[in-house]
């Protein structure tokens, strides 16, 4: 989406960015960048008090392995290496869905075409969340396989209003079973707002917090869910699919 990390190469030497460099500069190092100056920033951010949950650390090291000359499968295969091993888990799908744009379908190491974008919008669920821990209690739970082929069935169906209801369901149930902090008032005011509405949400993620992502057939729905979020104290976040990582030579 519309939101993500830029990187700035200039002649020089050196590594600049506004956090700290623990992605970017094993992504530079893993792709043997050329000796340049690296500026990286925020590029479209949202106004959130907190960390929003939108793959920020995965766009980084996407930003990072592009800028130091990698392309295709190389880039993919290095982003996706060096996040794991930094971040030390999670499944690879925001590095993927970062180098590759567009709305797809990802299986293992299989990204599929392009799918027609749904109206789409996020939103701010109040607090900020942490993978890590909840990737290690899910991997510790037994029920993994019944839930994955569940889950299988659900994206097979496509993106629509009733497959997002029952994927958050299914999600809130799997949590429940797995002792995992999955679902959030915040998040369960989101959804309920978005059925008011005539859409569905669901926690993006590993959930805990960060933000939820609303699916709308109706625009017009979409706006006036968008308006009550506001009035509810529940920050909405207008994204746009975009069909493709961009590199330009300035």
């Amino acid at each position: 989406m519309d939101r993500g990390v830029s990187c700035l190469v200039t002649e020089g030497d050196g590594i600049s960015t506004p956090y700290d460099d623990r992605f970017v500069g094993p992504a530079l190092r893993r792709v043997d960048a050329p000796r340049k100056h690296y500026a990286f920033s925020d590029w479209n951010p949202a106004d959130l008090p907190g960390k929003g949950g939108f793959g920020g650390s995965a766009a980084a090291v996407v930003a990072a392995c592009a800028a130091g000359g990698a392309r295709g499968f190389e880039l993919l295969d290095a982003a996706v290496a060096v996040h794991h091993e930094v971040q030390g888990s999670g499944s690879g799908m925001d590095v993927r869905a970062s180098a590759s744009g567009g709305l797809r379908r990802y299986q293992g190491d299989r990204i599929g075409d392009a799918l027609d974008a749904p109206h789409l919008l996020a939103v701010w669920s109040g607090a900020s969340a942490e993978t890590g821990p909840r990737v290690l209690r899910y991997r510790a739970w037994e029920g993994r396989e019944a839930f994955a082929r569940a889950s299988q069935e659900l994206v097979d169906a496509g993106p629509s209003i009733e497959t997002l209801t029952a994927a958050y369901e299914l999600l809130r149930s799997m949590a429940s079973q797995a002792g995992l902090a999955y679902d959030t008032p915040g998040h369960q005011r989101i959804a309920a707002l978005a059925q008011d509405h005539g859409g569905a949400a669901k926690p993006s993620g590993a959930g805990g917090g960060d933000v939820a992502i609303a699916l709308f057939d109706d625009p017009d729905a979409m706006e006036r869910f968008a308006q009550s979020c506001a009035l509810d104290g529940l920050t909405p976040i207008p994204i746009h699919v975009v069909p493709s990582l961009s590199v330009l030579d300035v």
